[in-house]
């Protein structure tokens, strides 16, 4: 097809010769403001400048990569277009150590591949890659971060962040990746940068991107389940007439439709009523107290007062979960308690407990027993390490 035929092109006389002129000696320098009026070629070639011993240096690469656009017939209009050759595209010299922090590469580069995806050429392995031109800037900005331990001084705005990190995210540069990240959830976003934010979103990690997406859609709330841990609440904690409502809440629990509801909100309670006594606990065996004995006494008094308490709540719950088995979490959490286990021993070393708290050791007991059985009849599975420390 001829250039007067398609008027978005115009002839590529010389760009072959600009990047040949460019590259031959990849260590010089680039032009000034006053050398060239284009700003942005001015950046590209920045961005192109050889390090002594790192990025684009001729003299100590080991690796030529071929960055080619992905459309042979694509557009010279583009600001960067003068820096691809026709055939073989942008050349950079790369070094195979830094290109290991890619994983894309790494493999690239291993026995297993090299021989398919490479060509030897004396100390040189050459490396191709298809690219949209459009995005050759950000390419290369992504290889010169193989060179840098830390990215955030070139990260400096989410534009740039979004632009590198589908690049990132091609070449598995992990590094890369939680640093534009992390980056993201730190700063505020335009509506078209939250729409880049969301198209990238599926490509992330689950624990890479569940920050991002909680700010783009806000967890919303289950009412049923808020109504539920409300009423879980005022049973173990306010309601005077305590065994009534207990009972009705745990009929709600045993009739919801929804499993999965009723595991969240006896978890959320049970980890809430287990951190209370363990922090009674650790405060009792270990205090950091000052003032009279009679202040300290009351303390301590009012600490294994919270640790039952708390202990009875538990074990109402700890009966409900292992009932509508739902008890997966509260088994593995408590078979990690060994901090808990030494509290303990160190409180019941002191006769005073028998006096003010005579009945803690039989609800840990009982929750230590019904979690336990329901791990020996299977009604709970757990891996194996857990249904050791129980059935053991």
């Amino acid at each position: 097809m001829s250039t007067a035929g398609n008027p978005k092109k115009r002839p590529r006389s010389g760009s072959s010769t600009r990047l040949s002129s460019l590259l031959s000696d990849p260590n010089s320098k680039p032009p000034s403001k006053s050398d060239d009026a284009s700003l942005p070629e001015n950046k590209f070639r920045q961005l192109l400048q050889a390090e002594s011993g790192g990025f684009n240096d001729a003299l100590t690469a080991d690796v030529i990569l071929h960055l080619l656009p992905e459309n042979p017939n694509f557009d010279v209009d583009n600001e960067n277009s003068e820096f691809v050759d026709d055939q073989q595209g942008l050349e950079l010299y790369l070094h195979s150590s830094f290109m290991h922090r890619s994983k894309y590469f790494s493999a690239l580069l291993s026995d297993r591949w090299r021989e398919s995806s490479s060509v030897k050429s004396g100390r040189f392995l050459k490396l191709t890659r298809r690219i949209p031109l459009k995005s050759l800037e950000d390419y290369v900005m992504v290889l010169r971060l193989m060179y840098l331990s830390d990215f955030y001084g070139v990260i400096r705005d989410a534009s740039i962040a979004l632009s590198l990190l589908p690049i990132a995210l091609e070449f598995l540069f992990d590094d890369c990746v939680r640093a534009c990240v992390k980056f993201l959830e730190a700063v505020p976003w335009t509506e078209e940068e939250e729409a880049r934010v969301l198209s990238l979103a599926p490509l992330l990690r689950h624990e890479e991107s569940v920050e991002l997406l909680t700010r783009v859609s806000p967890e919303k709330v289950d009412a049923s389940e808020e109504m539920l841990h409300g009423l879980i609440l005022a049973a173990i904690h306010s309601h005077p007439n305590v065994a009534t409502v207990k009972a009705f809440v745990a009929k709600l629990l045993r009739d919801h439709s929804s499993r999965e509801s009723v595991r969240r909100v006896l978890d959320c309670a049970f980890d809430t009523s287990l951190k209370t006594v363990k922090e009674s606990l650790e405060e009792y065996s270990s205090p950091n107290l000052r003032g009279d004995h009679e202040e300290i006494e009351a303390l301590q008094r009012l600490n294994l007062h919270s640790a039952v308490v708390n202990g009875r709540h538990l074990l109402w719950l700890v009966e409900r979960m292992t009932e509508f088995r739902v008890a997966d979490s509260a088994v593995k959490e408590w078979s990690n308690l060994s901090n808990f286990a030494a509290d303990l021993q160190r409180a019941f070393t002191d006769d005073a407990w028998r006096n003010i708290a005579p009945g803690l050791p039989a609800l840990i007991l009982r929750c230590t027993w019904r979690l336990g059985n329901a791990v020996a009849a299977g009604s709970i599975l757990v891996d194996r390490q857990v249904d050791v420390i129980f059935v053991s």
